[in-house]
């Protein structure tokens, strides 16, 4: 099997060689950034299956590399800081982190992390026809707007432009929270206009579709923050 590649940005050199160390050990390829001349662009070029991004980084902050990042690559990124305050979380979730690790933290906890991040990842592989993928064991095809379980019974159930387009982004951020107004910036930027009350209609019935495929509670409402898909 493939080893998975682990990037680590982060500007103590001693702690990525330690870090370079217990991932090796752990049967990664790992590496770390050595210059943040071209930080974005570097990262990118690595091929990572996994990012590792120290909030505070030489001339700015690891949520704006992440931020930049974002707009060429889909990369897992986990975030590390040794901050604890809730609101770096929330805006790193919100700029498309995966998870996030404040520090000190056991290597064990770590380790976990990433395990869980590339397992949920991998389980998101799209298909090489571009337009479906798996999740858990249904098969989602954009195209047709329709999700299948792959399981003996076979139950499909249809979506509309709208399900879809909510399902699409929530699956592309699995476990993590999406905000009401990521969800209708994407619906407007496809040009799907709706008010507030009707994303609540939507979000209902996408959330009895998923139950008819057995998917009870998958998608879980975070008070005043948006909504999260669990992978």
């Amino acid at each position: 099997m493939e080893k998975k590649r682990i990037f680590i940005v982060e500007d103590e050199v001693s702690i990525c060689k330690e870090l370079v160390a217990l991932l090796q050990g752990e049967g990664y390829e790992a590496d770390y950034l050595k210059t943040f001349d071209h930080t974005v662009e570097d990262i990118a070029a690595y091929g990572a299956d996994l990012v590792l991004l120290d909030i505070n980084l030489p001339g700015g902050s690891g949520e704006m590399v992440l931020r930049e990042l974002r707009k060429v690559s889909e990369v897992p990124v986990i975030m590390v800081t040794s901050k604890t305050g809730e609101a770096d979380e929330l805006i790193s979730m919100s700029y498309g982190a995966d998870d996030y690790v404040t520090k000190p933290y056991h290597p064990m906890l770590l380790l976990l992390r990433i395990q869980a991040v590339l397992r949920r990842t991998s389980a998101q592989t799209v298909s090489s026809g571009g337009n479906t993928i798996q999740y858990r064991d249904c098969k989602v095809n954009f195209d047709r707007g329709d999700i299948t379980s792959l399981g003996e019974n076979g139950c499909k159930v249809s979506l509309t432009k709208n399900e879809m387009i909510i399902f699409k982004l929530l699956l592309e951020h699995v476990d993590t929270i999406v905000s009401r107004d990521q969800i209708m910036t994407v619906l407007w930027d496809n040009e799907e206009y709706l008010n507030d009350n009707a994303l609540t209609v939507n979000i209902s019935r996408l959330r009895t579709k998923l139950s008819e495929l057995g998917f009870e509670d998958v998608i879980e409402t975070k008070k005043k923050m948006g909504y999260m898909l669990l992978g």
